[in-house]
């Protein structure tokens, strides 16, 4: 029995050890992949690490060449194509001749830099909104109100676009400058039928017939306006005034049915509507209040040279303008909220 148990033994530990071997090398091949993996993760974090300097690099170059390729001028050194606003005396942009150059004097001080910032962080903002009301929105909406909603996102999210665009690359040629000009009045009078359009909607939301004759013809104007601003007249510096007063002609015609829907109302003590409605009140008087400044150029017109980085007309005009929409925006959401969530006022608006 003693061989047996001696074989036995000897087989036991010869099965241990090759268990132990066999632990080992699957020990070491862990290993081998850990430290493989880690060498790798360590390559690609120092080739990412070169990248983004020689990406940095790359950027404070374009940048320093950008800035070393001009300086900014009186506006007497100025073609008369870029002659815009005389009130303005220095800080201007000479023509810029690649759209590289223009886009990189965005990062530079100006006469022109507020103008191109708030328009677009006016536009991100509104792209922003847009997403959380179409992809977040706690309240779910109709295809209906997508459309209505969309044509207020889509209206403010080109005119803001357009502005800054047009602001940016105004001084790369005449031909250029006026195309982007047309652009820009075109998405005025998008933001515009984009503002009345979500308003007649929910508005009249249960009266049809006003409802649709309405928005046919804020639609018209709009098309009308459009026409006009792709006018090469229109956009010739004087006729600033005519241009003030056609876009804010078109939107006091919200007043019209304003006045409507306001002596058709029978539930006004409501606060939804009590706030829908002085949010309508308060974006006119913002737009206008931004039309009149650029129209007459307060306050350089009695500051001359003194407002040419900052706070000169057309910058408020912009401020304004954001702020307008973004108090418009708060009234027709209240509306619709109102519209679409209310237990008494229930009717088929399709």
């Amino acid at each position: 029995m003693a061989p047996q148990l001696i074989s036995r033994r000897v087989v036991r530990m010869g099965e241990q050890e090759g268990e132990e071997k066999e632990g080992q090398e699957v020990t070491e091949v862990h290993q081998s992949l850990q430290s493989r993996a880690v060498e790798a993760m360590d390559n690609m974090w120092h080739k990412a690490c070169e990248k983004g300097e020689e990406a940095e690099i790359y950027v404070e170059k374009a940048m320093k060449k950008a800035w070393d390729a001009w300086k900014t001028c009186h506006i007497s050194d100025l073609p008369s194509w870029l002659q815009d606003n005389e009130l303005l005396h220095t800080g201007h942009r000479p023509p810029l001749k690649s759209f590289q150059a223009c886009f990189w004097s965005i990062f530079r001080l100006h006469t022109e830099s507020v103008n191109i910032w708030t328009h677009l962080i006016g536009c991100i903002i509104f792209a922003c909104l847009a997403v959380y009301v179409y992809f977040f929105n706690p309240h779910p909406l109709h295809w209906e109100d997508k459309l209505v909603f969309g044509s207020f996102f889509l209206g403010a999210i080109i005119c803001l676009g357009m502005s800054s665009s047009y602001h940016t690359f105004a001084c790369h040629s005449p031909h250029v400058g006026r195309l982007f000009s047309r652009l820009d009045y075109c998405g005025i009078a998008l933001l515009i039928t984009g503002s009345i359009v979500p308003f007649l909607y929910y508005g009249f939301y249960c009266e049809y017939l006003p409802k649709v004759c309405y928005i046919l013809i804020v639609l018209a104007l709009g098309v009308l306006t459009t026409v006009v601003s792709l006018s090469e007249t229109f956009s010739l510096p004087h006729y600033r005034p005519v241009r003030a007063s056609v876009f804010t002609g078109f939107g006091c015609s919200g007043i019209i049915p304003g006045i409507h829907w306001f002596f058709s109302q029978e539930s006004l003590h409501l606060s939804s509507l009590w706030y829908s409605l002085l949010c309508l009140i308060l974006m006119g008087v913002l737009y206008v209040t931004g039309a009149i400044l650029y129209a007459l150029r307060v306050p350089e017109r009695f500051f001359p040279g003194k407002c040419d980085y900052w706070f000169h007309s057309h910058q408020l005009f912009h401020v304004l303008v954001i702020a307008a929409a973004v108090v418009h925006y708060n009234g027709i959401s209240e509306l619709a909220l109102y519209r679409l969530t209310s237990s008494s006022d229930m009717c088929d608006a399709r």
